[in-house]
């Protein structure tokens, strides 16, 4: 299906969301140490010009739990001019476990990073909505640990939201299910253009997916591979993507995920973003 041809223009005069970039971009430099957690905002800033951030937990693991390292990372966002909006959290254990013992030990486990968020200044963390069993199986228990934490995020003014990021997530219509299911008013989404790839092997329908979230969604995610000539993303349509998001009256941020492997990391959130604003988004 060829892409769908948009004037950069007229997108942005009626619907224009901001553009974020995602920490995961970057976390081959990290983990080679030419990057350091610490300085994500001011290079987010001055290497990509975005003006909004979303880190992620495991690159702050071994930082002290007393959480004084979080002010000093809020300062240098603000310094650079940027704003934290979330936190993916990932490793923390399984909100879905079988028994309620074990999802409550997950609970308490991502209680770290609702408290990291609220220094921060972020609106949310998202989470995993992952457990055992079929899928069918897993949706009471996945709502249910997912709910337990959304009570101690409402304290803090906090979202807490579910991505596709494997296991059942993998399908949109699953995940949405979880949040209905749930009934936490602070319970949202965070759809990704990708990650709709089942344990199976098979490839789930990515704009049906993110159909599915869209209407739940508090962040969206651009992941982007490899790009054509003409700088589209050879797997995801970008305009089609944000006219959904459009219909469905998503109003938050747009964030740069590049996973790619033939670009650079730096050239291909900027391959990115510049797509991004080339379908209707903006710095």
């Amino acid at each position: 299906m060829p892409q769908e041809v948009v004037d950069a223009d007229s997108a942005r005069s009626a619907w224009s969301p901001r553009i974020s970039l995602a920490q995961w971009t970057f976390h081959r430099a990290i983990k080679s140490g030419a990057l350091a957690p610490m300085e994500f905002a001011p290079f987010a800033s001055e290497q990509i010009g975005v003006r909004g951030v979303e880190y992620v937990s495991t690159f702050y693991r071994a930082m002290p739990m007393d959480g004084s390292w979080a002010q000093v990372l809020r300062q240098r966002a603000r310094d650079a001019g940027t704003e934290s909006l979330l936190i993916m959290v990932d490793g923390e254990g399984m909100l879905g476990a079988p028994t309620a013992d074990a999802r409550r030990a997950a609970v308490d486990a991502h209680r770290r990073w609702l408290d990291v968020a609220s220094v921060l200044g972020c609106h949310a963390i998202r989470v995993n909505a992952l457990g055992e069993g079929d899928a069918a199986a897993q949706v009471e228990p996945c709502a249910d640990g997912v709910s337990m934490l959304c009570e101690h995020a409402a304290k803090q003014g906090l979202w807490v939201l579910i991505e596709n990021h494997g296991g059942c997530s993998c399908d949109g219509g699953w995940v949405a299910e979880v949040v209905r299911r749930s009934k936490a008013a602070n319970l949202g989404t965070l759809p990704d253009f990708g990650n709709f790839r089942c344990e199976d092997g098979s490839e789930g329908d990515r704009y049906e997916g993110v159909a599915a979230m869209l209407p739940f969604a508090r962040a969206l995610s651009a992941k982007s591979h490899d790009f054509t000539a003409d700088g589209n993303e050879q797997h995801t349509d970008y305009a089609r993507m944000l006219r959904l998001a459009e219909r469905a009256g998503y109003s938050g941020w747009v964030g740069i995920e590049y996973e790619g492997k033939v670009l650079g990391e730096v050239d291909g959130a900027r391959r990115t973003r510049d797509l991004l604003l080339r379908v209707g988004c903006q710095i």
